[in-house]
């Protein structure tokens, strides 16, 4: 999917070539992404790496610096690009990108429409569900913010599949010329329920539609407009809780008990987080699961509906 060649097969099973588009994995917390150019160098914490070195090599290699350091070269998938690329608005993450995919129906094949376009996250995962003969056309109304995604869209190799429009869908609605042509259409407006109209006449028969609100008084409004025109209308949120799994070992603090009945003597162990385990054994490592701290509440809400069929 992610030459900057348009002409390369939409696949990571291939070696990295000089102009692809590469994500360099740190560790968990750092990722970046870079273009690969002979002659170039990246320099971090772990030391200097020459892109010349990593010409030739297959995504998901190791590869190592000049003292000794290493990172990873991933392909630039659509849940990687999430995590990498520049926030221009305010974005949607795996969890809802996930979501609209399914709830949407979205297919190899499909025509999906867009408005805002933004960042472009949601955009990237769309061009690869629709792949290879679908189409997404994702409109915004701010000509730079456009620009800077066509861009995007051209190093991560979805030209092909994204056509990047300047228009303001929320005040005039989209373009006539898709009529009837839409399997799908996604709305990240201010306010939705001013293009539901426009929205229902570009639909197929039995197309899909999802309005994305961080509010819930915009959910009510969208919902109420969408009654005249569409079926089958639902609200979710989504939320996701991430954990963190890895070994503790437990301090020993007091007996819970002296074996004296038989039983053999246990120990009270004391976690990191200050929570509490039993053991009969003084030097024990249990691998522990919580929450972790910086996990994703509320992005937003997430209406679907289906356009309904008049006969």
């Amino acid at each position: 999917m992610l030459a900057c060649h348009p002409a390369k097969k939409l696949s990571f099973n291939r070696s990295i070539s000089d102009g692809d588009l590469v994500i360099v994995y740190e560790k968990h917390e750092s990722m970046k992404a870079v273009t690969v150019c002979e002659g170039s160098v990246l320099q971090n914490r772990f030391g200097v790496f020459k892109h010349s070195d990593w010409i030739g090599k297959q995504f998901g290699s190791k590869v190592f610096s000049s003292k000794g350091g290493f990172v990873y070269l991933l392909a630039p998938t659509p849940e990687l690009w999430t995590l990498v690329l520049n926030h221009r608005t305010q974005i949607l993450y795996i969890a809802d990108i996930s979501f609209v995919i399914t709830y949407l129906e979205i297919v190899p094949g499909c025509v999906v429409l867009e408005s805002g376009t933004g960042s472009g996250s949601l955009t990237t995962s769309l061009a690869r569900a629709v792949a290879p003969s679908g189409h997404v056309n994702t409109f915004d109304f701010h000509e730079q913010r456009a620009e800077l995604a066509r861009a995007d869209f051209e190093k991560t190799g979805l030209s092909s599949l994204v056509t990047v429009k300047v228009r303001d869908i929320q005040g005039e609605g989209f373009p006539d010329d898709f009529t009837g042509m839409a399997d799908s259409v996604f709305l990240d407006l201010p306010q939705p329920w001013l293009t539901i109209p426009s929205a229902a006449k570009v639909l197929r028969h039995d197309g899909t539609l999802c309005s994305f609100s961080p509010c819930i008084e915009q959910v009510q409004r969208t919902c109420e407009t969408l009654q005249t025109r569409f079926t089958d209308i639902r609200t979710f949120e989504v939320l996701l809780r991430t954990y963190e799994v890895r070994e503790e070992k437990m301090q020993s603090i007091s007996g819970d008990g002296d074996g004296s009945n038989g039983s053999v003597p246990k120990k009270r162990r004391q976690c990191s987080d200050g929570s509490f385990v039993l053991s009969s054994s003084p030097s024990i490592s249990s691998v522990m699961a919580r929450p972790c701290g910086d996990a994703r509440g509320h992005t937003g809400y997430l209406t679907f509906a289906r356009v309904k069929c008049f006969s």
